[in-house]
This record gives structure tokens, C-alpha cells and sequence, in this order.
């Protein structure tokens, strides 16, 4: 008996032993290795897929330990997308590991190497090449640079928008020279500079004209702008070094490399998948407990012509695919990996998500946006999907939320470094949030992107934490945007104000029946040169912002409910409210202001606007005689060591204003703060002598006019540039008001001649005195609108 029980003793204890040597198993794959091998450090396999399938193995063992593949140094070219289904999920503690070797530069590539390629000499520095019938080239890549599509301006990397743009890219006589344009691309700036458009050239018409096909890009539409255009991937155009034309149809590669250099001896390369790793379960069974570390992305096709899907209100259309993408995933992450050379997305978050998160990661150099979050529409409640769209009162959902749960919730994007994306798509962000929910957005460092550095699309369903992060060059290629932008055209917002203003004042209770969770906005750096630091539009409610250096364009605020702003600090410029509702609680309190509000159609001023810190009397004063400010103070700040970016108040530091951090804005890690720029800090103009900048004002048929003169009246007015009068104020027996004008209406032409500002409008009218009747062309709650003014 005492034998037995010794046995099974010993059994027992090497049965652990053996479950403890086993808590981990890693499969190791090289570009030197082989798929017959056991797939171990000595012996591993040669391609990923297989190191796929032999985790895959283990996992139906029910293995319960921590499994791990291991790439060793090299490029893996793969021939389809990595798919990790539910089957790959680990355990909290003991997760599936996707990652690099230590130390070891790996790269997984979308693209296809193209071999034994024999370039011959053509005409003019172009050379000619026979490539496979089935392939197709849509990027090109020579010894890992991107190479340009030859195109019409030709590229040029100081020139903005587009590297390059021209009226005449689609004129009659241009395209008279293509003799067949079919497969070229026609890329355009939205009217209002509001994102981009891109159109498939399918050929031309019998009367020479462009046929083409696209334009969904944007949720607002609009003609394309008159001058911001440029086409691609026309063989005429092919005339400039490092530019790339491909005849699908004979499959024919023409390049023209630098002058002296032999193609020949350069490696090519082209985008071949749009995805390279999915993570994707079902709501029953999610993903779980899969990172993947320290890899590089490469080399995705672009995704520009499926950029379709309407986001609700906002102005936005997306694509849901990435190089990374994640679908009914938790715990799962990406992290201190490369995304560059991409032609789409970096990192999609798609639908149900929970504890996903993105960290630590370089993206650069790609088509799209860096990192998005988005839900499924049919979560929303009564969701609308244009800005003129609205769901009638009487159709409303009232339940406060969601309608499902399939929708980022709990996510993270930190310490990651995104810059010099949106090169094709201009409609882009850094960090994009859409229908979803307590998204963390924390010390990201962001710049030199065409749109918003940081966007949230709508108020559902709030909750979201934006903090240390620095974000500057930001709307370099477009208009009417910030560094951090939202909107918030949710279940209570109509596109005709008066309304809405109805609807809220009716029924209070519906304004955050969406936005139910409040955002902060708290300690970031933010600058942009072309907008607004911190750009609330249309709707945008429930918000806390507090503790963020603004650097140039101050804050903006329109249209929204329930607005907290305190303890910013805005660097030569201050506050801008646009078109504020009654009762809509907003505050603003305790921020230094280094200009008065630039208050735009607001009659109704919330609950607070007040106590905050003017650095001149006279600015005070001008707040003061709009009846607020009544407890607002100048002071003289000195700060710490502005030439350094540090604002920090060492002296006269009022009551209500306490200092705040001003060192740890953007990435944190290491290696990315070695590689990050940081913003120009301005110069204090505030003690410079001022310019006078009177309005220009004229009065016409009882009505009085001004030009449009700033960047926040031609957003309030929703206008592609800034130009064009508008009408202030009316006389008793106005004759503009009796034809049907209104106030704040925005006159942009008088038959057919653009009005620019009152001095060219005056002269119009003296040029048209004899006419009967007069056509202008205006914009009025940011629509463009014809009016008949009988004379």
C-alpha cells in the first residue's frame, strides 16, 4: 500500500513538474528556416502562415499556457492577410503573442517584390518594362521609397494641397492630349476645402469630356474645388524623375528613374493586400488576449475608391480596414510596431470592441488616417446620415444610449507617434472617433496632417478621456477644422436653427440622450495655423476642457450644450462662441485670453462667461460692454520660460487659475520621443502695436453690410473662403428683408460675378443699376442658395 501511494506520489509530482514546463510554448519562424522544421529557436520555419497554423495546433490541444510566435529579422512578404479568429485567444495572464525577436528589424509586407524584371531603354529617361499578365500595380515602391504616378502637376514636396494642384488638370485642352486616360485617378479639394474627392477616370465621352466615376468621400458633397485638383496615372503625363505609369492592358511598366541610374539594378516592389493582420471573432465569441509587438507594416494598396460609408452627420465617409484591424475583440493590443508606407489605414478598430488598445506604435507615411474607432450605425437611435438628414419629433427615440453594444467601448490609443498621414485622403485624423464610447486618447504625439490631429465625429455616446497629448501642423491641406475638431449632430440637432432651437427648448431632455457621457479635453498641447486649437462644432455637447496650452487659434465652441471650459491658456488669441442656443449652459471661466471673445450670432450666453484673465484693459473692457466679464481681471503674466514652450505663471498667479503641467505633453516611450518634433512656440504679440482693422461696412435697400473678414465668421456661415458680405442688420422698411433676405445671410455673388467683400459689391451694383431684377447667390445656414431681388 505504502508502494502504491509512493507511486502515485511520484506520478503526481512530475506530472506538475511537466504542466510547469509547459506553461509556455513559442514557435520561431526565420527567412532562413524551413516549413518542415519543428518550428523551434534551432529549427524554425520559413513563413509565417505556417508558424499560423502550427499555433493553431497547439491551441487545439487546449493548451492552456502562454503560446508565442516569434519572427526573426527579415521581410515577409505575404500572400494573404494574417486572419486570428477566436480559436487564437489566450488567457489574461497567459495571452497569444505575435511579435519580433528581440532587438530584430521585422517587416511585414502587403506588397509582392517584382522579379527578374528586364528594363529597356525607351525615350526622354524612360524605361520600359514586360511584368507577369496578372499583375497589378497600383503603388510602387524602388529599394523601399514610394514612387510617384505620373501625374499632372507634377509632384512638388513644398507645394500644398496635394504636392501639387491646377485648374486646368481636367481642362477640355488637357485631356484632348491623353489618348485613353482610362484607369487615371482625378483628385480634388470638397468646395469648402471640407476633405477631398477622388474619381475613377473610365475613359472619355464622344465630346472629349472625362468620364468618371467616385466622388463619395465626403459626406457633405459638393462640386470639386475650382482649383485644388490634380489627375494621376496618365501616360502623357509621364515626364518628370521618379515617376511611374503602368498599361494594365499590355502590362507594361514604364518609370523614369534619376538621371544616370539603371532600373535594372534597383528592387521594385508593389502594394498587393489592403490588411496584413485581422483580428476578428464574433459577438458570441470575441477574440481575447492577443498582442502584437514590435512589428513592421508595409506596403498596403490604397483604398482611396472605397472610402464610402457615411459616418451619421458628420462630414466623414470611412473605409473599415487597416493594415491592423480589429473586430469583437477584448484585451487585445498592438504595440511598439512601425506602420509606413501604407496606402490606406494604419489601425481600424471595427464594431464591438473592449480593452483594445494601440500603444506605442510609429505611424507615417501613409494614405489614410493613422488610428479610428467605429461603431455600427444600427447601434445608434434614430440615426441620421447628412447634415440636412433629420428624424422627425414625432419618429424619435427617446431611450437614453445605445440601441446594441457593437461599438468601441473602453479602448486605449497612447504613446504613439502619427505623423505626414492623409497623402491621398485628405478627409483624415490622427485619431478618429465614431459611434463609440470611453475611447482613451492619451500622450500621443501628432503633426503635419492635411485635417484634424484628433476628430470625434458625434456625440455618441461620450465618455471619452483626451489628455497629454501634443498635436500641432495640423489642417494644412484643408478649412474650417481644428487640431482637436468634433461634431455632434445628434438626435436633437436640425439643420434649420430656428427649429432646433424649438425642439430644445421644448424638450431639454433630448439634448443628451446620445452624448450621455461627458469627454474631457484636459492637459494638451495643441497648435494650429489654420483653424482653431480646439474646434467644438455643430452640436458638440457635454464637454469638460481644462489645463491645455493653446498655442495659435484659441477655442471655439458652437452650437452645443453643456460646455465646461476653465484653466486654458490661449497664446495670442481667446474665445470664440458661434451661434449659441438659449439654455444651453455652456461656461467659460478662469482661462487667460489674449484677445476679446470673438463671439459670432450669439444672443444668448449660457451660464457663465466670466472671471477669466485679460492680459489688456481694452479687451476687457469691449467683453464687459456685451454685459459679460463683470468679475473678469487683467493681469500682466509673467511666465517661466516661454521661448521653451513652459507658461507657466511665476507670478501673479490670480484666484481661480492654478498652473499646470507643462513638461509631459505627447509620446513618453524612449525611442519615440528621440524621433518626435515638437511645435513652434510663438512669440507673445500682445503688447505689439496693433493695425487698424476696421470693417468695411455699406448699407444697400435698408440693409446693413459687412465683408467677411475672419476665419470664425466664415466658418459660422459654412463658406469655402473667406469671401463675401454679409447682412448685419435691418431697417424697419428694409427692401432686402421684404424680397427675402435674412440677417447673417452671406452673399457670395450678384449675377454670376463673385462678390468678394462691400467694395466689390458696390461696384457690381453700380454696373447692374439698370436691371430690373437681381440674382445673387448666397449662403444661409451653410447652404448655397439662389435669391431673386426684384428692383
Amino acid at each position: 500500500m505504502k508502494v502504491l501511494f509512493l507511486n502515485i506520489l511520484i506520478i503526481t509530482l512530475f506530472g506538475f513538474l511537466d504542466a510547469n514546463a509547459q506553461s509556455s510554448r513559442a514557435i520561431y519562424v526565420s527567412v532562413h528556416g524551413h516549413d518542415k522544421n519543428i518550428g523551434d529557436e534551432k529549427k524554425p520555419l520559413s513563413t509565417i502562415q505556417e508558424g499560423i497554423n502550427r499555433v493553431k495546433e497547439i491551441k487545439k490541444t487546449k493548451f492552456k499556457g502562454k503560446v508565442e510566435l516569434v519572427i526573426g529579422v527579415g521581410t515577409y512578404y505575404l500572400d494573404k492577410s494574417i486572419k486570428l479568429d477566436q480559436s487564437f485567444s489566450g488567457k489574461q495572464n497567459t495571452p497569444f503573442v505575435l511579435r519580433a525577436e528581440d532587438g530584430e528589424k521585422v517587416i511585414l509586407s502587403a506588397g509582392i517584390l517584382l522579379q527578374n524584371l528586364k528594363w529597356k531603354s525607351e525615350t526622354n529617361g524612360v524605361w520600359s518594362t514586360v511584368v507577369p499578365s496578372a499583375t497589378v500595380i497600383e503603388d510602387l515602391y524602388s529599394n523601399g521609397k514610394r514612387l510617384i504616378k505620373a501625374r499632372y502637376p507634377n509632384y512638388n514636396a513644398n507645394i500644398l494641397p496635394f504636392n501639387g494642384y491646377a485648374a486646368d488638370a481636367i481642362s477640355k485642352e488637357r485631356v484632348a492630349r491623353w489618348k485613353n486616360p482610362k484607369g487615371g485617378y482625378v483628385h480634388a479639394l470638397h468646395e469648402g476645402k471640407w476633405g477631398g474627392f477622388h474619381f475613377e477616370i473610365k475613359g472619355k465621352d464622344s465630346q472629349g469630356n472625362l468620364m468618371l466615376e467616385g466622388g463619395q468621400q465626403n459626406n457633405r458633397p459638393s462640386p470639386i474645388h475650382e482649383t485644388f485638383r490634380f489627375v494621376e496615372n496618365i501616360f502623357e503625363e509621364l515626364d518628370d524623375t521618379n515617376e511611374w505609369y503602368f498599361d494594365i492592358n499590355k502590362s507594361i511598366l514604364y518609370y523614369k528613374p534619376e538621371q544616370g541610374t539603371n532600373p535594372n539594378v534597383l528592387k521594385f516592389e508593389t502594394a498587393r493586400l489592403e490588411n496584413i493582420i485581422s483580428l476578428v471573432g464574433t459577438k458570441q465569441q470575441p477574440v481575447r488576449n492577443i498582442k502584437i509587438k514590435g512589428l513592421d507594416f508595409v506596403c498596403t494598396a490604397p483604398t482611396f475608391m472605397k472610402t464610402s460609408e457615411p459616418l451619421l452627420r458628420s462630414d466623414w465617409t470611412i473605409y473599415r480596414q487597416g493594415a491592423v484591424k480589429f473586430e469583437n475583440a477584448e484585451n487585445c493590443e498592438v504595440s511598439q510596431s512601425n506602420f509606413y508606407n501604407l496606402g490606406g489605414n494604419a489601425v481600424f478598430v471595427s464594431n464591438y470592441n473592449r480593452e483594445v488598445k494601440i500603444s506605442g506604435n510609429l505611424i507615417e507615411q501613409i494614405g489614410a488616417s493613422a488610428v479610428s474607432f467605429v461603431g455600427d450605425p444600427s447601434a445608434v437611435r434614430s440615426p441620421s446620415f447628412r447634415y440636412e438628414n433629420f428624424v422627425p419629433e414625432a419618429d424619435l427615440d427617446t431611450v437614453r444610449g445605445p440601441k446594441s453594444d457593437n461599438y468601441p467601448k473602453d479602448c486605449e490609443v497612447s504613446d504613439n507617434l502619427i505623423r505626414n498621414i492623409g497623402l491621398v485622403e485628405k478627409q483624415v485624423a490622427g485619431v478618429q472617433i465614431s459611434i463609440a464610447e470611453s475611447i482613451r486618447v492619451l500622450h500621443n504625439t501628432i503633426y503635419d496632417i492635411p485635417r484634424a490631429g484628433i476628430n470625434v465625429g458625434d456625440g455618441t455616446w461620450g465618455g471619452h478621456d483626451i489628455a497629454y497629448n501634443d498635436v500641432f501642423n495640423t489642417v494644412l491641406e484643408t478649412s474650417d477644422h481644428g487640431a482637436f475638431n468634433s461634431w455632434g449632430r445628434d438626435r436633437f440637432w436640425h439643420p434649420d436653427r430656428e427649429k432646433m432651437d424649438d425642439l430644445v427648448a421644448r424638450r431639454p431632455e433630448l439634448i443628451l440622450l446620445d452624448a450621455y457621457k461627458t469627454t474631457y479635453i484636459r492637459n494638451n498641447r495643441f497648435r494650429c495655423d489654420h483653424g482653431w486649437d480646439i474646434d467644438l462644432d455643430d452640436g458638440s455637447s457635454n464637454y469638460v476642457i481644462f489645463n491645455n496650452l493653446c498655442l495659435n487659434g484659441g477655442i471655439k465652441l458652437r452650437e452645443g450644450f453643456h460646455r465646461t471650459v476653465y484653466n486654458n491658456i490661449t497664446v495670442n488669441n481667446g474665445f470664440h462662441p458661434h451661434v449659441w442656443f438659449k439654455n444651453s449652459h455652456d461656461v467659460f471661466r478662469n482661462n487667460i485670453v489674449m484677445l476679446p471673445h470673438q463671439d459670432i450670432r450669439v444672443d444668448f450666453w449660457g451660464d457663465t462667461v466670466d472671471y477669466n484673465y485679460y492680459v489688456k484693459a481694452e479687451d476687457l473692457v469691449k467683453d464687459q460692454e456685451k454685459r459679460l466679464e463683470r468679475n473678469g481681471k487683467v493681469i500682466t503674466p509673467k511666465f517661466k520660460d516661454v521661448k521653451n514652450g513652459d507658461f507657466t505663471l511665476l507670478a501673479e498667479v490670480p484666484d481661480g487659475f492654478v498652473n499646470f503641467d507643462m513638461q509631459n505633453f505627447g509620446v513618453t516611450s524612449g525611442r519615440l520621443k528621440k524621433l518626435a518634433d515638437s511645435p513652434i512656440i510663438p512669440e507673445l504679440n500682445y503688447n505689439k502695436p496693433k493695425t487698424n482693422t476696421a470693417s468695411s461696412v455699406i448699407t444697400y435697400k435698408g440693409a446693413t453690410l459687412k465683408s467677411i473678414e475672419s476665419l470664425g465668421e466664415q466658418s459660422a456661415a459654412g463658406l469655402p473662403t473667406m469671401e463675401g458680405i454679409m447682412i448685419v442688420k435691418f431697417a424697419d422698411d428694409s427692401y432686402l428683408k421684404y424680397n427675402g433676405f435674412l440677417i447673417n445671410d452671406v452673399i457670395v455673388a450678384c449675377e454670376g460675378e463673385k462678390v468678394i467683400n462691400t467694395t466689390g459689391l458696390d461696384s457690381l451694383l453700380k454696373q447692374f443699376h439698370y436691371y430690373h431684377k437681381l440674382n445673387f447667390t448666397i449662403y444661409r445656414n451653410q447652404v448655397k442658395q439662389e435669391v431673386v431681388l426684384n428692383l
